[in-house]
């Protein structure tokens, strides 16, 4: 269950059969308002030119801002060989948040290299030179940072040794994991599940847990768990619950545990035990048609930790196992069948489908720290 569309109707629901129509009745209109009142936006507002990026890059244009406020960076250096001497015409490729392809310059006569107008956060710089063997570097820019580079000394091919300065997997996921911490739609709805970078690097289970958390103890989740349990009041939804406060109460705590159940074993435990991502990967290129039945596809499907696509199971059976764990806290007479837990997950299914073609087309420009889409030819 990935994206924060998905995750809003999620949190409705809960995972929870007996919550699905409603859900979908009262909170995906919100997401219709939203995706409206984009494309007015988008009908008068004017669109950022994107940076032109030149390669080789050999000057460093004025910064710019990205529609979240951040100013962009700028990442130079030198590169010599085992003497110190610098090395001219080597090939520098950078992998950054938000690019589509990498980018890519030489050295010029003095060694020397820069990428300008790079986005804020996680990037990774390989270094490729005949008769040297490859090199990378890693790192984290930050807004408006100058970084250069600790100056990079390749070793001879022939040495068959590689030096190689760079941050672990595990800590390139961290980095990314704090940016998407900082998206919120609107600047309020959390979007934490939800990744721009196309090659982000896999969860470790601490991660997948991470984020669980953030997101049941998030003030917004609080809040939209006692608007459910208000309208179930004034409904008299699970009438086993009586009136007044106490019914209240047990409503509320009948909701917030059934988000709790759904997010921790359909976006942590099972995650981490089948070793999938939880995260919705923003898609962002191609036709309006590639893109539509993509996010159609990653209803049930998700990217393994291993990089391959595969049927989402952890996000499926989560649902179903949700469902299932509420009977033991809910009135006898309003819990429901095992045919009707079944019926509503396929309705759950395609509301999730629903609510990633909204990721895709339109939640993006209302995230204000959602990084910027590097448009610039390698």
């Amino acid at each position: 269950m990935r994206g924060s569309p998905r995750k809003l109707l999620n949190n409705a629901v809960g995972r929870n059969p007996r919550r699905s129509l409603r859900a979908v009745r009262w909170v995906f209109p919100l997401w219709v308002i939203l995706g409206c009142f984009a494309a007015g936006v988008s009908m008068v507002g004017q669109s950022q030119p994107a940076p032109v990026v030149g390669s080789p890059e050999t000057i460093s244009p004025a910064p710019l801002v990205t529609p979240d406020g951040q100013q962009t960076g700028s990442i130079s250096g030198t590169v010599v060989d085992p003497s110190g001497a610098v090395i001219a015409n080597v090939k520098v490729s950078l992998a950054a948040q938000g690019l589509t392809a990498n980018r890519e310059t030489f050295s010029d006569a003095d060694g020397q290299f820069i990428f300008s107008q790079v986005a804020p956060g996680p990037y990774q710089i390989s270094f490729i030179a005949a008769g040297f063997a490859p090199s990378q570097q890693s790192g984290t820019l930050h807004p408006g940072e100058n970084y250069v580079v600790p100056q990079t000394a390749l070793v001879v091919a022939s040495a068959n040794v590689a030096l190689e300065v760079t941050e672990s997997p595990a800590q390139i996921a961290e980095d990314e994991v704090k940016i998407e911490e900082k998206q919120r739609v609107l600047g309020i709805i959390p979007n934490f599940y939800v990744t721009y970078l196309p090659h982000a690097v896999p969860l470790t289970p601490r991660l997948k847990f991470q984020l669980a958390w953030k997101s049941i103890l998030n003030p917004y989740t609080f809040g939209i768990t006692g608007g459910i349990a208000g309208i179930e009041q004034a409904e008299n939804t699970f009438s086993g619950y009586g009136q007044g406060t106490q019914g209240y109460a047990k409503r509320y705590g009948a909701a917030y545990g059934d988000l709790v159940t759904g997010t921790f074993i359909g976006g942590a435990i099972l995650p981490s035990l089948l070793k999938q991502d939880p995260r919705y990967f923003y898609k962002g290129t191609g036709s309006k048609k590639s893109r539509l039945l993509y996010a159609i596809a990653m209803s049930v499907v998700c990217k393994g930790d291993n990089g391959h696509w595969q049927l989402d199971y952890s996000g499926i059976i989560g649902g179903l196992a949700a469902g299932g764990i509420s009977n033991l806290y809910y009135p006898e007479q309003n819990r429901n069948g095992v045919s009707l837990t079944f019926e509503n997950a396929l309705i759950g299914i395609a509301g999730g489908a629903a609510g990633n073609i909204l990721q895709e087309f339109v939640v993006r420009r209302f995230t204000p720290h959602a990084p910027p889409l590097d448009t610039g030819k390698p």
